[in-house]
């Protein structure tokens, strides 16, 4: 029950007004008031991050609280101290936030704590997540890549704060411009690209795949005053071939977004325009609910997918078709932060009054099967199946004091998070090394050339490295292995990875439990899969956590030692405590 006392001066009168749905006078479709609304308890400081079948806010008081698409109250998440409105939440539903005095938490989609890290100071923008789970952390003047589990992979000084930016690209890594007027690419494995402009842009847009499907390398640049150019990478120079100047837009940029060649933006004046990221060309201009308004300049984001374009404000949202078709159109009043959309049509707005609404302003939902992980990613790294290592074809590439030698870099690498660069490198070995018979089916198992605990630190190290798309691998390897201490080192590696929405390896652990495997009686084997088991419980929490307790209540009724019993325990209180 909301008392009068929490209502502010100015009370909430969010009331959707009926627009025509297009310039064409289709009939309206936009909602008369919210579908539901909930109290928050405090005021949305930030965008509502909008994730599968659920949506988070962050509130003024240092509370993470999530909802169900149905407006039903999930969890609240105290971070015992004041928040910034930066809310970034992973495939899986992890949620990551900060305080104001640079403590970065992490908490998983059933609100518990994971991890925790002391920045040193505050999130400058947003974190963004990889497509293997990994996560950029941007602050004042670096960006630093950890694991999904907390683990550090690279950092890199950027020489000045960011002024625009960072936004994930084409190819898995970042785009930004930085105070001093730099814009930058930054590849996921920290690899670094740049080049000089003689002014800040007011928005980037990253491009995709060119028309023959060759991976694009180029960016649309937008500036206040109208100018449009394309800059491709690998040109030096402002006149160089590859600055392709469009022509001027009819006004300044206020947010931007792509997909398919096409480039949609929101100008100052509430305007929405859409162009060719080929050529710059206007192919169509309509009004939103900020040019009908007549506010301009206001905070804006955009979404721009398969069922149409959506411009988000403070003040209301539109949509529009991929032909300039004026959808709907819904106007706010009172809101707190820019609401967000979901896959399903639904329209979230935390209000100054500390309400949370949800309006069903379209019944039309993104493509794709629902699910209560998000969408799967964009693309890959690769690290699935590699090519070749460096080192595969080096004459003595199996000798044991080599492997050593290779495996201590390695490590030394993973201590001191500076694997950068060299990871799809370092990642192709450990594989060549814990799985040489899968590798090198010629060799014989019965003589193996490298010594088992060598493989099983290959395994471990491959944790560390901490990439999602390994966990094929590393689920085959706990399959098919024949020995017992290399498959118990694949479990322990695929618990510390720790991310696996898919549920491959609980399918792996499942399936060598009821296979009569003779490592199924080994106790290193079975505390790894219990270890395992809870750590992937812990992360992903529901759905894959049912699948995972099965598990461990099988290992807990079985006849193992009180080892193992006592392993199985410690992970049944971790998940509930």
């Amino acid at each position: 029950m909301i008392r009068e006392g929490h209502v502010r001066k100015g009370t909430l009168m969010i009331a959707a007004i009926l627009l025509f749905c297009s310039q064409a006078g289709d009939p309206p479709n936009a909602p008369l008031g919210p579908l539901w609304k909930t109290a928050l308890g405090g005021a949305v400081i930030g965008f509502p991050s909008v994730q599968a079948e659920t949506v988070a806010v962050v509130c003024d008081g240092g509370n993470l609280k999530t909802f169900s698409r149905q407006g039903t109250f999930l969890w609240d998440y105290f971070a015992r101290a004041r928040v910034t409105s930066h809310i970034t939440r992973s495939r899986e539903g992890t949620s990551y936030i900060c305080t104001v005095n640079g403590i970065f938490i992490v908490v998983n989609r059933a609100g518990r704590e994971l991890w925790r890290l002391d920045l040193g100071a505050p999130l400058a923008f947003p974190v963004l997540t990889g497509w293997d789970g990994r996560i950029f952390i941007p602050g004042e003047g670096r960006i630093s890549c950890y694991t999904a589990a907390g683990y550090p992979l690279w950092g890199r000084d950027l020489g000045a704060s960011i002024a625009l930016g960072p936004r994930a690209d084409k190819q898995g890594g970042l785009l930004m411009v930085l105070e001093n007027g730099e814009i930058l690419r930054i590849g996921p494995f920290g690899e670094v690209r740049s080049r000089q402009l003689d002014r800040i842009p007011a928005a980037i847009l990253p491009q995709g795949l060119g028309k023959e499907g060759e991976a694009g390398d180029s960016i649309l640049v937008f500036y206040k005053d109208g100018e449009a150019e394309q800059l491709r990478w690998g040109d030096v120079g402002r006149e160089a071939p590859g600055i392709r100047r469009f022509p001027p837009l009819p006004g300044t940029p206020l947010a931007a977004a792509g997909m398919d060649g096409l480039a949609a933006l929101t100008l100052k004046d509430g305007r929405v325009i859409l162009i060719s990221g080929a050529d710059g060309s206007l192919l169509w201009t309509g009004e939103s609910h900020i040019a009908l308004r007549g506010t301009g300049g206001e905070e804006a984001e955009m979404l721009f997918d398969e069922r149409g374009i959506y411009v988000l404000s403070r003040s209301g949202a539109s949509a529009f078709s991929r032909d300039g078709r004026r959808l709907w159109l819904l106007r706010l009043e009172g809101i707190a932060a820019v609401p967000a959309f979901g896959d399903d049509g639904l329209l979230f707005a935390g209000g100054e009054d500390w309400i949370l609404y949800g309006y069903q302003v379209e019944e039309r939902a993104k493509p794709g099967k629902r699910s209560l992980y998000g969408s799967a990613p964009e693309g890959s790294y690769g690290m699935e199946n590699p090519p070749p290592s460096p080192w595969a074809e080096y004459l003595f590439s199996l000798d044991e004091g080599a492997v050593a030698a290779q495996l201590d870099r390695i490590e030394g690498a993973v201590r001191l998070g500076r694997i950068g660069e060299e990871e799809g490198a370092f990642t192709a070995y450990l594989m060549e090394i814990a799985g040489i018979f899968r590798r090198r089916p010629w060799i014989s198992p019965v003589r193996p050339p490298i010594h088992f605990r060598q493989r099983g630190r290959a395994c471990r190290l491959l944790g560390y490295i901490g990439s999602r798309e390994t966990i094929p691998f590393l689920a085959e390897l706990f399959r098919r292995d024949p020995e017992s201490q290399v498959k118990a080192a694949a479990a322990e590696a695929i618990g510390r990875i720790g991310v696996d929405p898919e549920g491959a390896a609980l399918r792996a652990f499942s399936a060598v439990l009821r296979s009569g495997d003779p490592a199924a009686k080994e106790d290193q084997v079975l505390i790894a899969i219990a270890a395992a088991t809870g750590a992937l419980c812990r992360f992903s929490g529901p759905p894959l956590s049912e699948a995972g307790l099965q598990i461990l209540n099988a290992l807990a009724e079985g006849n193992a030692s009180a080892a193992v019993h006592g392993q199985v325990q410690r992970e049944l209180r971790r998940l509930w405590r």
